[in-house]
């Protein structure tokens, strides 16, 4: 199987939806509704699947995945991601990026002192927020250009420019 960063995660199965094998089915998609635009999918067992969405519901749809037929199957994928290769996406523009290739990048303020590694992008609706991993503590950091002006994905790094007291000291 290919490595995840090769690999685009574009959602996860929530949970078992009925008695005939459907799924509740969470999109991390821009778009929710493409995660059944891309082809077959695969969990992370190599499991492949095609998604056809049935209707959406608070959080997600109802989906089908091929080959998944009864309510005790579905309820087995509950937590499982959906992931395609990372050919499926087209390259983007220099100021745009995917979540997984910020996981993992060094985090340095503008001086370059470091601050810890990204550990997590989350978007909870008001925008993106990074997870920054430093010992003993995580800092979470607005993802806008105003305080990270550089993301250097070549280098493996990002320049934080914290509002203060943003991280401690």
């Amino acid at each position: 199987m290919p490595s995840r960063a090769e690999r685009i995660v574009l959602g996860a199965v929530a949970g078992g939806h009925g008695v005939h094998g459907d799924v509740r089915l969470k999109s991390f998609c821009a778009e929710p509704s493409d995660i059944a635009n891309y082809g077959p999918v695969e969990d992370e067992h190599g499991n492949s699947y095609t998604v056809t969405l049935l209707r959406p519901i608070k959080g997600g749809y109802v989906a089908r995945l091929s080959g998944v037929t009864g309510k005790e199957a579905a309820d087995r994928l509950r937590g499982h991601t959906l992931s395609v290769s990372r050919v499926c996406f087209p390259d983007l523009a220099e100021d745009e990026f995917y979540h997984v290739d910020l996981i993992g990048l060094e985090a340095v303020d503008t001086g370059g002192a470091p601050l810890g590694r990204i550990h997590a992008v989350h978007d909870h609706g008001a925008g993106d927020i990074l997870e920054v991993r430093q010992t003993g503590a995580n800092v979470l950091v607005p993802f806008t250009r105003a305080v990270v002006p550089t993301v250097d994905i070549k280098k493996g790094r990002v320049v934080i420019d914290p509002p203060e007291g943003l991280f401690p000291e």
